[in-house]
């Protein structure tokens, strides 16, 4: 691959992720921040409106709705991605999802001037949709459009954006930059910036070469983008392995969710992507993050210090995704996925006895804090990227829009972990 095509290629990726997954990773972690401010607001407008004040657990309810909104939009985003590839394609359904981050940023920029917290409701919806849409077409994207050598790593960096995204955020969101009282409304429509980045970069490049041949028949459209991405060398095998699925799939249509689970011969298959979306749902990484600010407080940091501490929890992340993308397709997916599972079942159990002897053993605190840190980059280093990868490598072009859709729906769901993991903290963690 020559100079000029590797550039192409590394463009593809940094205008893909910029505006794809990196928005999911960095609207989580903006939310944060301004909770208090936010809460404050909708107590303050709710006052104006009819004279009496927010009891608790109405302000409770509205902050709840608020946050329910990102995984509900996420849910249909990711049942709106699989259409979307097929229809319009890879990269054009990248460049229309920008609209929903855009409309996001416009309510939630715009919400205080207007004296509506329903607009930060309606926000956070749209930028689960967002979410939902690019965290499963940037993969599939990704994977049709690099070389097979290096299909599972050009496919991870999804997995290291969203990394990115996530420190962006927890950097972003700082009192001293947007984080503030006065500035919170700038820091939520902040995600517009890598939406216009994507939207002047990504039109330029080429759309998926498995898309243009076999879902379209563009051939000669499907030569002039491998010709981009590669170069001008022999790219007979490579077009004669696509040209062979072409003719394996003529005459068939593109499979929605339900046809795959009914198909015998792709039964595994889904039993594959079902079982390693669950079990992301079911990890609880997202608990780590939530414990972190308890965990570091224990351990006597500051509390004026905890929110530069935490972003070493993001760092962990994205150092162990970037660790992952390297090592990948040397160390193969299954390895990866097993080691950083049985890891993070280690790292759990030892969190959780140090967490319940923290009042009574003085160095309790530092051992569940560095736990934290050991749990984080044992999902990072495995199921947070192999995860994203798998469908785009078990299903043929026709299926894979729709395990995209079964894949994306699951893990959307992952998204509403912090709910459950803060009323189990209530219940069960002396605060």
């Amino acid at each position: 691959m020559g100079k000029l095509q590797s550039k192409v290629l590394i463009l593809t990726i940094c205008a893909a992720g910029i505006g794809g997954t990196f928005q999911y990773g960095y609207n989580i972690s903006i939310i944060n921040a301004p909770t208090a401010y936010i809460q404050t607001f909708m107590n303050q407008t709710w006052l104006e409106r009819t004279g009496v004040p927010l009891e608790s657990d109405v302000l409770l309810l509205l902050w709840s709705l608020t946050v329910s909104a990102y995984p509900l939009g996420g849910l249909a985003g990711a049942l709106a991605a699989g259409p979307m590839a097929i229809v319009v394609g890879r990269k054009m359904s990248l460049l229309l999802n920008n609209l929903f981050v855009i409309t996001a940023a416009l309510l939630s920029g715009f919400s205080r001037m207007a004296r509506s917290f329903e607009m930060i409701m309606l926000s956070r919806f749209f930028t689960g949709v967002n979410a939902g849409v690019s965290m499963n077409i940037q993969p599939m994207y990704l994977a049709e459009s690099a070389p097979k050598k290096l299909r599972g790593a050009v496919a991870l960096t999804s997995a290291s954006f969203t990394a990115l995204g996530l420190v962006l955020g927890q950097v972003v969101g700082l009192r001293e930059l947007l984080g503030g009282e006065e500035s919170w409304p700038f820091l939520l429509a902040s995600n517009a910036v890598p939406a216009l980045i994507q939207l002047t970069a990504l039109p330029w490049l080429p759309e998926s070469p498995r898309y243009l041949l076999i879902d379209r028949g563009d051939k000669e459209s499907c030569i002039s983008a491998l010709q981009r991405l590669r170069g001008s060398g022999d790219l007979g095998v490579e077009l004669e392995e696509m040209l062979a699925e072409q003719a394996a799939a003529k005459g068939q249509r593109a499979k929605n969710p339900w046809e795959l689970l009914r198909n015998p011969s792709l039964r595994w298959q889904v039993l594959s992507v079902v079982v390693l979306s669950s079990a992301m749902q079911l990890c609880g990484n997202d608990s780590m993050y939530f414990y972190a600010a308890y965990v570091f407080r224990e351990a006597g940091i500051p509390q004026a210090k905890i929110p530069y501490v935490v972003i070493g929890t993001g760092s962990c992340e994205l150092m162990a995704s970037v660790t992952c993308n390297m090592i990948i397709d040397y160390a193969g997916r299954r390895p990866l996925l097993l080691g950083g599972y049985i890891f993070m079942a280690g790292w759990a159990v030892v969190f959780m006895v140090a967490l319940s002897q923290q009042t009574q053993i003085s160095w309790m605190p530092y051992l569940s804090m560095a736990c934290i840190f050991a749990y984080i980059l044992s999902f990072g280093i495995g199921p947070a990227g192999v995860t994203g990868v798998l469908p785009t490598e078990i299903f043929d072009q026709l299926s894979r829009p729709a395990a995209y859709m079964i894949c994306g729906s699951l893990l959307s769901s992952s998204l509403s972990t912090p709910k459950f993991s803060s009323l189990w903290c209530h219940w069960f963690v002396p605060l």
